[in-house]
């Protein structure tokens, strides 16, 4: 009996820790000495926990090359207190985000903020995102 009680204490400490791990500081993956500020087209938007990813293509001017970069949000519940809804972006949005690099190279980013183009759930606006960075994770 002490065994299987044990056992399913430790069981749901287990569990429970599995999430918990999937959160990241900012430090650890973003850089908030490299700021960066692109504009581009949504193409993907993931509304999940534990942050929000809104992806987006990004024209070079110079050599006509597209990127697709993601941009890290908040979680849902934070950026749905701040105004934002399920469709305050939409695929083909024109946005412009302001946020801070990646650490490892790749086109990604922690967004500090979003400013819709004409078009989408929110235009012209300039909305937080619920920055990590700003939190203090």
């Amino acid at each position: 009996m002490r065994f299987a009680t044990l056992s399913g204490i430790l069981a749901c400490g287990l569990l429970a820790a599995g999430p918990a791990s999937a959160h990241h500081s900012f430090a650890a993956e973003f850089d908030a000495e490299k700021p960066i500020s692109l504009r581009g087209i949504v193409t993907k938007i993931e509304w999940t926990n534990p942050h929000v990813w809104v992806y987006f293509n990004v024209k070079d001017d110079a050599s006509g090359e597209v990127t697709n970069w993601g941009a890290e949000l908040g979680p849902p519940h934070l950026l749905q207190r701040r105004g934002w809804r399920r469709n305050t972006l939409t695929i083909g949005t024109e946005i412009e985000v302001d946020g801070f690099l990646a650490r490892n190279g790749t086109p990604r980013m922690n967004a500090r903020s979003i400013t819709v183009a004409a078009t989408g759930g929110a235009p012209g606006q300039t909305l937080d995102t619920g920055s990590s960075q700003l939190q203090g994770n």
